[in-house]
């Protein structure tokens, strides 16, 4: 069997940066950025509990401030403290190689290995066969202000979560034997759980090679030459969009030998395996806040007549009333009120993109609500009960779908599902320089 390199998979082995022996973890690690978008009051909390210590919460940008007053001010603070932390050693270099991460959290463990994505072999355009394909549409709205942030900013941190079809376990579960040093254990703030993580030196990797060559081949064989899907987004498809799009900026201005070794052509993330007992893929839920005056049921009124333009009926129905044959039913709650909505004949294979098509004209055409994707239930009910607010529940997606849908069919409705709830995400931990 041919053993290829890391190239072709789309991977590359990283110089990762940690922070110093004696680092208190527990206030360095901090959930991505894109979490609790609404909930000023968890990242209110987390400053609390960071204080003075070292942590990532310096080197990030809640997006809950993407916008702000300040947001330029909190940009600046962030690439001053990057900078900082590498002069004064509080993060420390570690040699080639990649980071074996156990995490527990609502009572399910998974494995992930912390390596580097090769941004030469994604592409997040409609339509796109590259080797790491986006799993939902990407909003290419949202890149600039990202890219604010990481452009300028000498080290990145990785909250993107990528995922391989590996229904036999070959690549990262056989890591836990292989020689390694652990370099952290820590609980995570906020109800975040567990996690270990344990460094192995590039040496050490010829077995997760060897078992990449052999599943390549199978998903050359499966999809065909020209159309192999080998790395599929599980979570931070807009950050890996950022890193890709200035990746892009950047190499108009190398030369072909700078651009083949820079740094910034790779992005840090952590993959995972699809078939990890511990992965449960979650539904997004949608809440969406008037704009006009509109009350909760306004919106959930007018978001079935669209549904009923765009499909073959929709109405309103009881909680518990049970969707006929070949139909949706999308459970909805504004400012108490609880009931479904049943789609007929819906023109969408899935309910999020019934609903997500009927949302788009409000939110987006009419500019009646803005609109914020939802990690839990919890927050769906505490978010709707707020005048003039109106959520959407959604079921979750079969995980084993996703990889047969995109190579068939290209990128789901965006938002279609989510890894975990918001406290599963990944914490920002490693870090990697990426030039200036």
């Amino acid at each position: 069997m041919a053993v290829y390199d890391w190239e072709t998979f789309g991977l590359h082995i990283p110089e990762m940066m940690v922070p110093k022996e004696g680092t208190d973890y527990s206030k360095w690690a901090v959930v991505a950025c894109d979490q609790y978008t609404s909930e000023p009051e968890y990242w209110n909390e987390v400053e609390k509990i960071v204080g003075d210590a070292p942590s990532t919460l310096r080197l990030m940008l809640p997006e809950y401030y993407l916008g702000a007053d300040d947001e330029a001010d909190r940009i600046a603070a962030i690439r001053k403290t990057m900078d900082q932390y590498m002069k004064d050693g509080t993060l420390q270099p570690l040699p080639a190689g990649c980071m074996l991460v156990k995490r527990t959290a609502e009572g399910r463990t998974r494995l992930g290995l912390v390596i580097a994505t090769d941004l030469e072999a994604y592409d997040f355009n409609k339509g796109s066969k590259s080797l790491t394909r986006a799993t939902e549409g990407t909003v290419i709205e949202r890149i600039p202000p990202r890219l604010r942030i990481r452009e300028g900013a000498p080290i990145e941190l990785p909250h993107i979560m990528i995922l391989i079809d590996d229904p036999d376990k070959s690549v990262i579960e056989p890591l836990v034997n292989t020689p390694q040093k652990q370099i952290y254990d820590t609980d995570l703030m906020m109800n975040g759980g567990h996690i270990t993580g344990s460094f192995i030196e590039e040496k050490d990797l010829a077995g997760a090679k060897e078992a990449l060559s052999a599943l390549f081949d199978k998903a050359v064989e499966k999809y065909g030459e020209g159309n192999v899907i080998f790395q599929a987004m599980g979570d931070g498809n807009h950050s890996l969009a950022t890193a890709k799009t200035m990746w892009e900026n950047l190499k108009k201005t190398l030369t072909p030998e700078e651009a083949k070794n820079h740094p910034a052509r790779y992005a840090l993330c952590e993959i995972e395996n699809i078939h990890d007992d511990g992965i449960v893929f979650e539904p997004i839920h949608r809440v969406i806040f008037a704009k006009n005056g509109q009350s909760g049921m306004d919106l959930v009124n007018e978001t079935v007549a669209l549904l009923k333009d765009q499909n073959g009926n929709a109405y309103l129905a009881d909680e518990n009333v049970p969707a006929p044959e070949d139909a949706f039913r999308i459970p909805y709650v504004a400012e108490g009120q609880r009931g479904s909505i049943i789609v007929e004949e819906p023109a969408n294979k899935l309910e999020v993109g019934a609903l997500q098509n009927a949302l788009d004209v409000i939110v987006k055409e009419r500019k009646d609500a803005d609109i914020d994707y939802i990690h839990g239930s919890s927050a769906v009910e505490s978010l709707s009960v707020k005048a003039g607010n109106a959520g959407f529940y959604l079921p979750a997606m079969d995980k084993f779908m996703l990889f047969p849908a995109v190579a068939a069919d290209g990128a789901l409705p965006r938002k279609t599902f989510s890894m975990g709830e918001a406290n599963e995400k990944r914490y920002y931990i490693e870090s990697r320089y990426i030039g200036k």
